[in-house]
């Protein structure tokens, strides 16, 4: 039986703060940090000794992920290096239930630390990883929990639909939002774009983000949102400073990701990024949305009060 979400991903958790006092590393203590960590890189088990003699947290995460690359299968450990933060450890990388309990156990006896399960239940990227593990060593909260929406909710409160619904998947947090869509490949568009070669169009591109900015203002939080928004009134009004420096074809998954600029009603905009496999593929620095508010409902008078029975 397959371990839940929270058991493939447990394996940051950590009460730890950056004035952790450094412990006293012995000799024996070092080889055996060395012997454990034989098949990871030299930068993870220097990361790893100079962690155990100081206590500085920042080393943890060069740790961390040393150790799980030393799980992937060979072709999977390039998508680590540079920019991986998009990536899904189960998804991306196929990190497995059984994998991630031995990650769990060498991380545990590596950094000698006890890995709490219920603080990570969350945490499904490398990002999310990187954010965590950033907040705790330096004594900081933990990161706001991100609402996650599926295509069934997405469907449910997007004035936008298949076939023209390019958010498959997404994550809310306060101010920004990411998401997801894989280019099938049967979109109607692509037959004619281009003959033959198939290429998902930079301003489908520039459609998703602002999709996505739309599912911000429905489903998001930000001070400048009052209260809830109507969606028959969003509709998109400027693109400003787009880029686009990568062609994406079928097969390619697209990761969308949005962050808020500035929300005062009626306008909404947003700075927006498109990657595959970490490799930018296109950029806005404004979108700019109109929206508004859905109607007050006013509140049902008090009914007369009932007359006395004789």
């Amino acid at each position: 039986m397959g371990l839940p979400l929270t058991a493939r991903v447990s394996f940051l958790s950590r009460n730890m703060s950056a004035a952790e006092t450094p412990r006293c590393l012995t000799p024996e203590d070092e080889a055996q940090i060395r012997e454990s960590l034989k098949r990871c890189s030299p930068e993870c088990v220097e990361a790893a000794v100079a962690f155990r003699r100081t206590g500085d947290a920042s080393l943890v995460g060069a740790v961390v992920i040393g150790i799980l690359a030393r799980f992937l299968e060979p072709e999977q450990r390039p998508k680590l290096q540079g920019e991986c933060d998009h990536l899904r450890l189960m998804d991306d990388l196929g990190v497995d239930s059984l994998t991630m309990v031995e990650v769990v156990m060498l991380v545990e006896e590596t950094l000698s630390m006890k890995i709490e399960n219920e603080d990570l239940r969350d945490l499904r990227t490398i990002g999310d990883i990187r954010v965590y593990v950033d907040a705790k060593a330096r004594g900081l909260p933990p990161p706001e929990k991100p609402v996650r929406v599926d295509i069934a909710d997405i469907v449910a409160v997007m004035p936008q639909q298949p076939p023209f619904l390019f958010v498959q998947e997404a994550e809310l947090r306060r101010g920004e939002a990411k998401g997801v869509y894989k280019i099938a490949g049967q979109e109607f568009f692509l037959e004619g774009h281009f003959k033959g070669r198939p290429v998902f169009p930079a301003s489908i591109q520039l459609e998703a983000l602002g999709q996505l900015g739309v599912l911000f203002l429905l489903k998001g939080k930000h001070p400048g949102i009052e209260r809830e928004v109507n969606p028959e009134t969003i509709y998109f009004t400027s693109a400003d400073g787009v880029r686009c420096s990568r062609i994406c074809k079928p097969g390619d998954v697209l990761t969308l990701a949005v962050k808020v600029k500035r929300i005062k009603h009626p306008v909404a905009v947003f700075e927006g990024v498109i990657s595959v496999n970490g490799e930018k593929a296109s950029f806005a620095e404004e979108i700019a949305l109109t929206f508004d508010y859905a109607p007050e409902v006013p509140v049902a008078e008090a009914a007369p009060a009932a007359e006395p029975v004789a």
